[in-house]
């Protein structure tokens, strides 16, 4: 199970295998020189972590993703509105808007998506 927290350092680092994988770890290890300034030895403890967390891995000097940028980052947005709104999705994006008015396109938008992911009894 992913651990949907990153701190500033870590995101930098998972960007990069984001935006290259899948890639040779000796590659990863030049990139993180060329990016962040680590040693080998920073990388490879970083990535294990990542690894432990179910976000990448690293087989046979590979480095592969097991979860998009995407769904890290849906995970990441899921867990805060359970932690932050008891799991209630009306009450973040009331919160989010904030009594602002929606754009007719963005009001548009999430009825679209309501409608695209509304739970019935036909569809289960």
């Amino acid at each position: 199970m992913a651990v949907f927290v990153l701190g500033e350092q870590e995101t930098r680092f998972a960007n990069i295998i984001w935006d290259n994988a899948p890639l040779k770890s000796s590659e990863l290890v030049k990139l993180s020189y060329e990016t962040l300034k680590w040693k080998k030895s920073t990388t490879y403890t970083i990535l294990r972590r990542l690894c432990d967390r179910g976000i990448f891995t690293n087989e046979n000097t590979m480095v592969y993703v097991k979860l998009t940028r995407e769904q890290f980052y849906g995970g990441q947005s899921r867990k805060y509105v359970e932690d932050k709104f008891g799991g209630s999705l009306p009450r973040f994006i009331s919160a989010f808007i904030g009594g602002k008015k929606l754009t007719p396109e963005q009001a548009a938008e999430l009825k679209s998506l309501i409608d695209e992911h509304e739970w019935s009894a036909d569809n289960g």
